[in-house]
């Protein structure tokens, strides 16, 4: 069976367009916009040799990134300031028309979502209260 195929088997995406879903059912979102939702992309592909996870790209409103983790996964956490936990996130689909939003990071057959703990030590590293070992992160990624 093909990659393609394989991605079908994924119920929560769309065959194509945007599909509105509720999050904590297979799935849990956060959002950040910008130049730091772009960092931190980065920097979480870098952390995970380039399989972060699926993310969503938003090319207006502040060009967010969505963060897709797993269900359950957010509530109860700090996050840092610039980090919003979401109850809905619009899905593109992986192929055709969906802009504004694309995938950065295509979600995989294996169903591999963004790792929280990750996600949430490096937005802290980042957005939150060590920004010292958020620089020391960007000056070896560059």
């Amino acid at each position: 069976m093909n990659q393609q195929a394989h991605m079908a088997e994924i119920e929560w995406l769309p065959a194509s367009g945007h599909q509105l879903r509720k999050t904590g059912v297979h799935f849990d979102a956060v959002r950040v916009p910008g130049g730091d939702g772009r960092r931190l992309a980065n920097a979480m592909a870098m952390l995970t040799r380039g399989r972060p996870g699926p993310i969503i790209a938003e090319a207006n409103n502040g060009e967010a990134m969505y963060f897709l983790l797993n269900p359950g996964s957010t509530s109860g956490r700090s996050w840092p300031k610039g980090v919003t936990r979401l109850d809905y996130v619009l899905i593109p689909a992986l192929y055709g028309a969906t802009w504004p939003l694309s995938w950065w990071c295509k979600p995989t057959a294996d169903g591999r979502l963004v790792h929280t703990l990750l996600l949430l030590s490096t937005a802290r590293a980042f957005l939150g209260s060590a920004p010292r070992v958020a620089e020391g992160m960007v000056t070896e990624a560059r």
